[in-house]
């Protein structure tokens, strides 16, 4: 059975190998509450999956079997770690799709890495065989008592840390965080609220949450690879029905504004999955007005190669960057006029492009595309209604 004690024993077992990482007070990332950041982010692996692994790893009986585990990323570093620090071979299976940072550091940190085509289910169902065929024993990322004891150490550090909070806002893949904070925090603080926060495209635990059911999804599909899971745990599940206030989604485009904010206003390297409480804040997923809210960032280890593609779609979907298609009539004076609108409300011009006219527009008209800087949607409305009252046609 999971246990508060057996939480405490992970706190203390943990002490010599995980950090004791920062609460961080947000810079105005809200006015609706009292924000902080719980930052596992800045965890040894990059993460706060060393905790599970390791607390379970170093409760398996003291033999030479090897130990086995899938992941998109995250867990298999944890995993690769603790069986290191205990001295065990790590084998691990990871999605195709994984991050090759991700990919690297498991290399690094010992591991034998055997990738596979598909999700992180696709990797489960195969490393589940190879235990089978090895006699190996399998780290499960999220469906074990043990690694969500040392998941619901965060928690114990939660109310040392922030002794007044009163809601926790959980990233939610396969459920192993969620279960372990939330069983510990309604132990110890009951009237504290638990929420889930799930990617729009990979809703597996919230389906479940509410139809307290198991649930498997025909496809997962979301940059926040850490939480991109088809089938969440049965133990999780049960857990999450009994502990945990609510789950809420949000999308692709309001996971990226989060990840942007938290560089520009924080300078903290968020991942998908790790930045979907801060997400649900910005986006009001909830009626957070007045509460004393931490915000779990479980991860940093976004790859970056796609985070310049995140950083650009986070502008765009928060108003910072915006993109103008105005047809004209091809005459001298036009990108100046054009230009002295947008300059004159403060927007910074980055890329002009001139088209002549379609097939069917005027013969001597023209497209004239415009990229710009903004500071926010309501500059964008502003500039569109300029142009439009000096007479252009936007046509986006």
């Amino acid at each position: 059975m999971l246990t508060l004690d057996k939480v405490y024993k992970a706190s203390h077992l943990l002490k010599s190998v995980a950090r004791y990482t920062d609460m961080i007070e947000s810079n105005g990332l809200t006015d609706d509450c009292q924000l902080r950041l719980k930052a596992e982010n800045l965890q040894l692996t990059g993460s706060f999956k060393l905790r599970g692994a390791f607390f379970k790893i170093a409760n398996l009986p003291p033999d030479d079997r090897e130990i086995v585990a899938c992941s998109a990323g995250n867990h298999s570093q944890g995993v690769s770690l603790a069986a290191g620090k205990l001295h065990r071979k790590a084998v691990i299976f990871m999605p195709s799709i994984a991050p090759i940072s991700k990919v690297e550091a498991t290399k690094k940190l010992g591991a034998e890495v055997h990738l596979v085509d598909g999700v992180y289910d696709d990797a489960y169902l195969a490393a589940e065989k190879y235990c089978r065929e090895h006699d190996s024993i399998f780290v499960h990322p999220f469906d074990d008592e043990d690694v969500i004891a040392g998941q619901g150490s965060i928690a114990l550090e939660v109310l040392e840390q922030f002794p007044d909070v009163d809601t926790v806002l959980v990233p939610v893949g396969g459920g192993g965080l969620v279960s372990g904070v939330a069983f510990t925090l309604k132990q110890l603080k009951p009237d504290c609220k638990v929420y889930g926060v799930q990617a729009e495209g990979a809703p597996g635990m919230c389906k479940a949450f509410a139809e307290k059911q198991g649930v498997t999804l025909a496809k997962v599909s979301t940059f926040a690879d850490g939480i991109a899971v088809k089938t969440p745990g049965t133990l999780t599940r049960e857990l999450c029905c009994k502990y945990v206030d609510g789950i809420v989604t949000v999308s692709d485009d309001e996971i990226a504004t989060a990840i942007l904010t938290l560089m520009e206003k924080q300078k903290l390297v968020a991942e998908g999955a790790g930045a979907v409480g801060v997400a649900a804040v910005l986006a009001k997923k909830l009626d957070l007005t007045g509460k004393n809210v931490c915000a779990v960032v479980s991860g940093g280890n976004i790859d970056v190669n796609i985070l310049s593609r995140v950083i650009n779609r986070g502008l765009l979907s928060s108003g910072r960057v915006a993109e103008l298609k105005i047809a004209m009539l091809d005459k001298p004076g036009q990108l100046r006029e054009v230009s002295s609108i947008i300059a004159d409300r403060g927007a910074n011009v980055i890329q002009v492009r001139h088209d002549p006219g379609g097939e069917h527009a005027d013969i001597i008209g023209c497209f004239l595309h415009i990229k710009m800087e903004t500071r926010n949607f309501e500059q964008l409305k502003q500039i569109r209604q300029a142009l439009a009252a000096a007479g252009y046609q936007l046509l986006n």
